[in-house]
């Protein structure tokens, strides 16, 4: 199959399960084909394990679960080495991070040292110990959960762990007609348990290399450089993005051109995916808390500033 449609079987196989979420669905696609991390926050009982779920079965992928509680430790997820008495040697027993697809349930339960074991794997997909270094499978992807930080005993992720994450997606309540779906489907059957695989590890991997080709101008690169430096200089944001969230928000154009059928990423492809990308990101200052003002909101009014670039679509299509 074509790579659009290895994505469309990926999506509808997961809608089986995830009722009238599409578009969310979507969003994640985009995260794991352009080789990122992606973080899902919503309350509690939306789906959110269930969804990493079924996309890993869909992908016949291997799969982990971490549960982050107050007490888990980075050995817990990385793993440890333990002294071999027959041998004299300390052996390195791998943790549940050497898989394909990790669901690191409720990250932001556990404490910022154990958030922060997870910087390199995410980063250099590589764990090291002592002077050994493990390298990872590809694909590996780091899907986590969080509930939002006003929960009981929940705490604020580390502003480098939550770079690392190439897009946040929120699930959100289905709409009235597809609960009633939800529950007339699950009342007789447990859809999950059916799911098959529609695609496989390679077919990612090819997927991600197709995604990497797409074409992108200078006027493109020039408009999201100009975002991020909007980030950097307003009164309502502390910290503005990183050069890594330029990245992100490039590679995640070139999969939403990926997917929409483009071997080149035009305008809308940034501006749709500006808020998934760059919210999570940035740190409101005193003057925009005192404002009640959101992350959204303000990366809304940035997009009202910035000049979207006008070219015709016939300058970016290099296959003609």
């Amino acid at each position: 199959m074509m790579g659009n449609e290895v994505i469309k079987e990926i999506v509808y196989n997961v809608s089986k399960v995830i009722i009238g979420k599409e578009f969310e669905i979507y969003n994640i696609i985009k995260g794991i084909i352009a080789n990122g991390h992606i973080l899902i926050e919503d309350v509690p009982g939306v789906g959110k394990t269930t969804l990493v779920k079924a996309l890993a079965k869909s992908l016949n992928l291997s799969y982990k679960r971490i549960q982050f509680t107050p007490d888990l430790l980075p050995s817990d997820i990385l793993g440890i080495s333990i002294y071999n008495q027959k041998s004299m040697e300390f052996e390195f027993k791998k943790g549940p991070i050497f898989s394909n697809i990790i669901l690191a349930d409720e990250i932001n339960r556990t404490s910022p040292k154990t958030q922060s074991s997870l910087l390199e794997v995410m980063e250099e997909r590589q764990i090291t110990e002592g002077n050994d270094t493990y390298r990872l499978e590809e694909p590996f992807i780091v899907m986590a959960t969080q509930n939002p930080i006003d929960y009981e005993g929940t705490f604020v992720l580390p502003e480098a762990q939550l770079d690392r994450f190439m897009i946040k997606v929120k699930i959100g309540y289905p709409e009235k007609k597809f609960e009633k779906e939800m529950l007339n489907i699950y009342s007789k059957d447990e859809p999950l348990d059916k799911i098959k695989s529609v695609a496989s590890g390679e077919d990612i991997l090819k997927i991600q290399n197709s995604v990497r080709k797409i074409y992108v101008s200078e006027e493109i690169n020039s408009y999201i450089v100009n975002i991020a430096e909007a980030t950097r200089n307003n009164k309502n944001i502390t910290l503005g993005v990183s050069p890594r969230a330029s990245l992100a928000l490039l590679r995640i154009a070139q999969a939403w051109a990926f997917i929409s059928g483009r071997s080149y990423v035009i305008p809308e492809d940034v501006k749709e995916n500006i808020i998934s990308v760059l919210s999570h990101r940035i740190i409101l200052s005193s003057y925009g808390r005192v404002n009640n003002l959101t992350s959204e909101e303000v990366l809304k009014d940035i997009m009202k500033l910035i000049p979207v670039p006008r070219v015709k679509d016939e300058k970016y299509d290099k296959s003609k």
